[in-house]
């Protein structure tokens, strides 16, 4: 077994069948931590066959899943992806090696759509006016809050993150940001996803996303 130089975190709620497409294509030297999320199909087992570190996470939400998977990485490297396969893990590197080079600090996925279905236009919406927000507010050029991203195991410990819903990315990047990270975008391909979204997927999951990243960006104008 070759030495693990990323851990991968995926907060999973019933992803049975994405997690096997997903799992095959994670590059040399990466580990998946798949944080199941109170799935009621076979992902835990799915997971487990394919050699990942499965996590429980009791808490509902998808900050209390990425946080779990972060609390149990070892790799100096952290990086996170959704668990639904519209994003391939093949593109990871993207996002890790500029971390790994000491060229960033903090490397987000700027999704690109690969069919026009891949990202429902209310979701568009809502990520790009948030971005035009954390420009304002942060002085960062960035164009989308990723999924997709890669820091220091360290360095996000030491964020002290606190959002265990659907602000917890919005929460590294607004932390990274206050303490001068170096914050770097690169373009990751984004395909339709597999099975039911949670989140973006749909209006109500936007919705309560948006209403998350109300509240810590209301904090963060402070």
């Amino acid at each position: 077994m070759s030495e693990i130089r990323v851990d991968v975190v995926m907060p999973c709620l019933n992803e049975a069948g994405a997690l096997p497409w997903l799992l095959a294509r994670l590059p040399e030297g990466y580990r998946a931590i798949v944080v199941d999320n109170g799935s009621t199909d076979d992902s835990a087992r799915i997971a487990e066959a394919a050699g990942a570190l499965v996590v429980y996470e009791a808490r509902r939400g998808f900050g209390a899943a990425a946080h779990a998977g972060l609390l149990h990485a070892t790799a100096p490297i952290v990086a996170f992806c959704d668990a639904d396969a519209s994003m391939d893990p093949e593109d990871l590197p993207l996002v890790v090696d500029p971390v790994a080079a000491g060229e960033a600090d903090l490397v987000l996925g700027r999704r690109r759509p690969t069919t026009a279905g891949s990202w429902p236009i209310h979701a568009r919406i809502a990520n790009s006016t948030l971005s035009w927000r954390l420009r304002r507010i942060t002085g960062v050029n960035i164009y989308d809050l990723g999924p997709m991203r890669a820091a220091r195991r360290e360095d996000l410990l030491a964020l002290d993150l606190q959002d265990r819903r659907s602000g917890y990315p919005l929460e590294v990047f607004l932390k990274a940001a206050e303490r001068g990270w170096r914050i770097r975008e690169v373009d990751t391909s984004y395909a339709p996803r597999v099975g039911r979204s949670k989140v973006t997927g749909t209006v109500r999951g936007t919705l309560t996303a948006v209403a998350d990243m109300s509240r810590l960006l209301k904090e963060a104008r402070k």
